[in-house]
């Protein structure tokens, strides 16, 4: 359903054209949306998602974006999906990152585009079934449309490269936080070239996926609604020496791969 609603959503290329230049921040797209992204399903107010996130952004396309839910990472009850919907964006599914007790903690600190004025949702689905939802307004503006310049060949060709690092910052108990900084434009398919003036056709991550000696951790499916040269910042549990690995892919079928070896 997710997926359909995402080509659906890339359908719409020439809608952003006639969009309005800002937004009042309301709730009326959402009722809809929630029909659309969670059919059947009642969604609870989750005041235990906390969402961090400026008021007013300097870019609608580097819009600094955190959540963490503050919820138990048991082997009998934890979070599994995180997913994160930009009410008034042109493609509204930004993300859906996945969990499991391994991850320690259902937290991320990102950077999300806003096209345009809008609240952002953030939606736990619990081990148990339940959807929990939270949401913040953000104003903002043009971070999917406007216009890229620089070498669109040259952007593909650099597009993978990513840099691990543990954060300094400790974390709770076996949990360690990593930065992790992938260089892709991210193009949105919305963007004019500066030069030609054309379309530039999306070019995103799609899918990300974090492993610790091989058990997962951390999974997300990725959307244009995610920041030119995604700088994702989540933690894992590290319960002895090993090797955390990224594994990437885009929606041109590249994939790419990096690993960082962990010492207690």
């Amino acid at each position: 359903m997710m997926m359909r609603l995402f080509v659906n959503g890339l359908v719409m290329l020439g809608v952003m054209l006639s969009l309005p230049a800002s937004a009042e921040v309301n709730d009326q797209k959402w009722q809809s949306m929630q029909r659309d992204f969670f059919p059947g399903k009642s969604l609870l107010q989750g005041d235990f998602i906390k969402i961090a996130a400026p008021r007013r952004a300097e870019s609608g396309a580097q819009v600094p974006f955190s959540f963490v839910v503050d919820y138990p990472m048991t082997e009998s009850q934890y979070v599994k999906a995180v997913t994160v919907i930009v009410d008034a964006n042109p493609v509204p599914l930004a993300a859906v990152f996945h969990f499991n007790p391994h991850s320690g903690k259902a937290e991320i600190a990102t950077r999300i585009r806003l096209e345009t004025d809008s609240l952002v949702h953030v939606v736990a689905e619990t081990s148990d079934g339940k959807l929990h939802v939270n949401a913040v307004p953000v104003r903002a503006s043009g971070g999917c449309g406007g216009t890229v310049e620089g070498d669109e060949d040259e952007a593909k060709r650099n597009a993978g490269k990513m840099r691990l690092a543990l954060d300094s910052e400790a974390g709770e108990g076996d949990v360690r936080n990593v930065k992790l900084q992938i260089k892709h434009p991210m193009f949105t398919g919305l963007q004019r070239d500066l030069v030609s003036q054309g379309f530039r056709p999306a070019f995103y991550i799609s899918k990300i996926d974090v492993r610790y000696n091989g058990e997962p951790v951390l999974q997300a499916d990725t959307y244009i609604g995610i920041s030119e040269d995604p700088n994702i910042r989540f933690p894992f549990i590290a319960k002895q020496d090993g090797t955390l690995t990224v594994t990437i892919h885009d929606n041109e079928d590249n994939e790419f791969s990096q690993s960082l070896a962990v010492k207690l």
